[in-house]
């Protein structure tokens, strides 16, 4: 397989309960399936020591600003594609309003900057009901909160051509990422597709006797690298 010469990178934005993971996932499972290499960035918020949701302090969404940064450095440059769920925007717009809609520690610069990294953002909208994970928020007023201050800040920080917007209730099984897929080969000016590989084709997987031999066995020195470990070859379930 030809890697990218230049790595590419999209975040799956919005306020919560809108099925950003469900897409991000999904998406990601599309890139594999062209042939391509995806390291995937979970979205950090739920390891925070500090606090979330409604009690969120402005340290607090501060520790998930640099976390997240930390986290894309660590894994841009390890795939062809780095797909996250969530990124500096929307976590900014959590900062925002746990400072008071203020920027306490003076980060718009940095996120300005760092949203410039991303070649493109996918802005899920709420026009589904929240539902209760047993982790976030399920106050409607505190969504609302998020999404208001998202409409002002994306303008500042992610430019037209870089953005996609896709209401939550169309993220189900039958939505067909290609095109974004096919949107982003084309913003970093590689193709989507490894050579063999078919639209809507699942590479082949090894056979019985290739996964058997010593080569493929985790560890030894010809064995490929490992997957991602949340089978991103499977379809996703309908959320």
């Amino acid at each position: 397989m030809t890697s990218w010469a230049r790595r590419a990178k999209i975040a799956f934005i919005g306020s919560h309960g809108i099925r950003k993971t469900t897409a991000a996932h999904a998406f990601a499972n599309v890139m594999q399936r062209a042939g391509r290499s995806v390291e995937y960035g979970r979205e950090v918020v739920r390891d925070n020591p500090l606090g979330i949701n409604e009690a969120a302090t402005g340290e607090a969404q501060l520790w998930v600003l640099v976390s997240q940064i930390r986290q894309e450095l660590e894994l841009a440059p390890k795939a062809d594609v780095l797909v996250t769920d969530r990124g500096v925007v929307d976590n900014f717009a959590y900062y925002v309003r746990a400072c008071g809609m203020a920027d306490r520690f003076a980060v718009e610069p940095l996120v300005r900057a760092w949203s410039a990294t991303y070649d493109l953002v996918v802005r899920l909208t709420p026009d589904i009901a929240l539902r209760p994970d047993g982790v976030r928020s399920t106050n409607d007023a505190c969504r609302d909160e998020i999404e208001a201050i998202l409409d002002d800040v994306l303008p500042r920080f992610i430019r037209p051509d870089r953005l996609v917007t896709v209401p939550a209730s169309e993220v189900t099984d039958s939505f067909d990422w290609w095109g974004i897929a096919e949107r982003l080969a084309a913003l970093v000016g590689e193709p989507l597709l490894v050579d063999g590989v078919r639209r809507g084709h699942r590479p082949r997987r090894p056979s019985a006797a290739t996964e058997a031999s010593p080569a493929s066995r985790p560890g030894h020195p010809g064995a490929p690298s490992p997957q991602l470990e949340f089978g991103l070859d499977r379809e996703p379930r309908r959320p």
